[in-house]
């Protein structure tokens, strides 16, 4: 299955830039942003069976452009219609997804706006939204059809809450990935609570690439 993570701002994209809009240029980035409105034009435009799921892909689509705009409010709100229209087509899989992206969308926000010297209750606020998807994600992924999915799941969640400072719980949840990968007894983390060696290199050669 396709992921929809989203990537990390960085300090290049501290200034002068709102998390909710400002776009950063009239580059590739728009152009992207403008044919994924167009495509979700055409498809709220259509009926039938699967317009359900097209739909779905199509917001999918609109949030990851605005977020390579780093418009993060705006793509936090199409995926919240996008997870909407999963929850009608009934699959966990897509849901965990849709989950996990909006966990790291509201992190990136969080992230963005601590990168501008921002220290009001707004990146507060993101971060908790964050950790609420990123835990419903994890509770999902116990439920998707595939192991190795599975796994994803958990180091994307896992990689949120340890953006957001709840290191214990993102050890829990890499453990949790360890034990599905077929390590049935996996190291638990040395006494600084950071994972051992073979650990982290297992973790990395089964962590997602990202692809927003």
């Amino acid at each position: 299955m396709p992921s929809t993570a989203l990537a990390e701002p960085d300090a290049r994209h501290a200034q002068g830039l709102s998390a909710d809009g400002a776009p950063l240029s009239s580059g590739p980035e728009r152009d992207a942003l403008r044919q994924a409105m167009r495509q979700l034009s055409d498809v709220e435009a259509q009926a039938g069976p699967g317009q359900p799921a097209a739909l779905c892909h199509a917001l999918t689509e609109a949030a990851r452009a605005l977020a390579g705009l780093h418009a993060y409010g705006p793509a936090e709100s199409y995926l919240a219609q996008a997870l909407r229209w999963a929850a009608v087509m009934g699959g966990t899989d897509l849901r965990a997804d849709l989950q996990c992206a909006l966990a790291e969308v509201a992190t990136n926000a969080a992230d963005l706006a601590q990168l501008r010297g921002d220290t009001g209750p707004a990146g507060r606020r993101a971060r908790d939204r964050a950790r609420d998807h990123a835990f419903e994600a994890a509770r999902l992924a116990g439920q998707t059809t595939d192991p190795h999915w599975e796994v994803k799941l958990l180091l994307r969640a896992s990689d949120v809450l340890d953006r957001c400072g709840d290191h214990d719980d993102a050890v829990l949840m890499q453990h949790r990935a360890l034990v599905l990968m077929g390590l049935n007894n996996p190291e638990l983390p040395d006494a600084d609570g950071l994972p051992s060696t073979n650990r982290h290199e297992s973790l990395q050669m089964a962590a997602p690439g990202t692809l927003m």
